[in-house]
């Protein structure tokens, strides 16, 4: 280990951007999507997609 850096202390690394999970909840049983398509998605391009099924049912 080098004098500068932390060791690794096993805590899990949460991305700056990631989704709530009632929402990822509510795109894969309402909307019908898979968990591959929500993890491509941004935090806004998720809402938008949950809007518009609400809003269309579609």
């Amino acid at each position: 280990m080098k004098e500068d850096e932390q060791p690794d202390r096993g805590l899990p690394i949460v991305p700056a951007e990631s989704l709530p999970a009632d929402l990822v909840h509510l795109l894969i049983t309402r909307v019908g999507l898979s968990e591959a398509e929500i993890a491509r998605m941004t935090r806004e391009a998720a809402i938008t997609r949950l809007q518009l099924f609400w809003s269309d049912g579609a």
